[in-house]
């Protein structure tokens, strides 16, 4: 194992070191999670017979040992033969003083974006909570006494110009509901944790999209039963789902529509926040609808308040689910291309689960 076993095991991404015929020798506890694999099971293992990437990797591995000097290799899919691959850049570099050994670094180029999306989407979120009150003060207040003149001024007008105090009115009345949004918003208490079964959470949420809001779609579940606990606040795991679920029903929108539910364990999922050391978020519930996708230009920032794909659309309700899942130490992503678009949740576990976390 090269250098300081601190450094080694806090290197952030899945690094192996590879003997002089390619052999793995030794991984990162990165490595273990990405390919959950123990050293054991991969000891001694040719590197390509253990992880599939689409590049010619032995042919690298010899011009890295050749000139001594390293090499990158961008974009190309990297799997583990029981996994989906993963888009990653690979990265391949000779160790100081060692003629043959190589260090095979591996950068999940997927996980990394979806992070760095989810905490910049965080950040936008804590950054709308200051504004809560001052919307709510300086501008309801006001606004209560627009409507109260437009309404008194309606009962003496004739009925041609009644259609200009009811725009009024409704105008008034649709900004106050934006603004009791952004005062939720704000207002949000922190959760109430405890252990929590993802499952019975996302039943609530489907029956009561089926008897509102989805009460003309397909929703189908596809369920992970042997999902541990997470810790968190039913109630407000409750508003996330309900939340996504409604903006998946509006963005599938026909007859046609359909919403699946998907729920699986991903070990190798870890979340960074400020100088908070690296937390595991196994727990994934994905909400995926055939709706037209997201609109490029808002793809990007979807989970900031204020941008919405929809016309009138107030760009809260993202935004505050990104906050309720920050709180819970978790993070969410969007993957959308048209005719697919799936928000994914990722959370933490309540306790440890041995049957998933001993795996080989």
């Amino acid at each position: 194992m090269p250098g300081s076993g601190t450094i080694w095991a806090s290197l952030p991404i899945p690094a192996l070191v590879l003997a002089p015929d390619d052999r793995i020798t030794a991984i990162n506890p990165a490595a273990e999670l990405f390919l959950n694999k123990t050293i054991k099971a991969l000891e001694g293992d040719l590197v390509y017979d253990r992880i599939a990437i689409n590049a010619p990797v032995e042919e690298a591995l010899a011009r890295v040992r050749a000139n001594r000097s390293p090499l990158f290799i961008n974009d190309v899919d990297v799997g583990m033969g029981d996994k989906a691959p993963v888009q990653c850049n690979i990265q391949i570099a000779p160790i100081s003083n060692d003629t043959e050994r190589a260090l095979f670094l591996i950068s999940p180029r997927e996980i990394a974006g979806r992070l760095g999306r989810s905490i910049s989407a965080d950040k936008a979120a804590k950054s709308a909570i200051g504004m809560a009150e001052m919307l709510a003060h300086e501008i309801k207040n006001p606004l209560a006494g627009i409507t109260g003149a437009a309404q008194l001024l309606s009962m003496n007008l004739p009925a041609e110009d009644l259609e200009l105090t009811d725009l009024i009115v409704a105008e008034s009345r649709r900004i106050v509901k934006l603004l009791d949004q952004v005062e939720q918003f704000g207002n949000l208490r922190p959760p109430q944790v405890r252990d929590v079964n993802i499952h019975d959470v996302l039943d609530r949420a489907r029956k009561s999209a089926m008897v509102g809001f989805a009460a003309h779609m397909k929703i189908k579940e596809e369920y992970d039963p042997s999902l541990p606990p997470t810790l968190g606040d039913s109630d407000q795991l409750l508003q996330v789902f309900q939340n996504l679920l409604k903006n998946a029903a509006q963005a599938a929108g026909d007859e046609a529509g359909e919403i699946r539910i998907r729920t699986f364990y991903e070990p190798s999922l870890r979340v960074r926040r400020g100088g908070e050391d690296a937390a595991r978020v196994p727990l994934q519930v994905e909400i995926v609808d055939n709706g037209p996708g997201l609109p490029p230009e808002i793809s990007d920032d979807i989970f900031e308040p204020f941008v919405s794909g929809r016309e009138n659309g107030t760009g809260l309700g993202l935004a505050l689910v990104s906050k309720i899942i920050a709180e819970h130490k978790g993070w969410i992503s969007v993957e959308s291309v048209p005719g697919k678009t799936v928000f994914r949740v990722s959370l933490p576990v309540a306790v440890t689960n041995k049957k998933k976390g001993n795996e080989e």
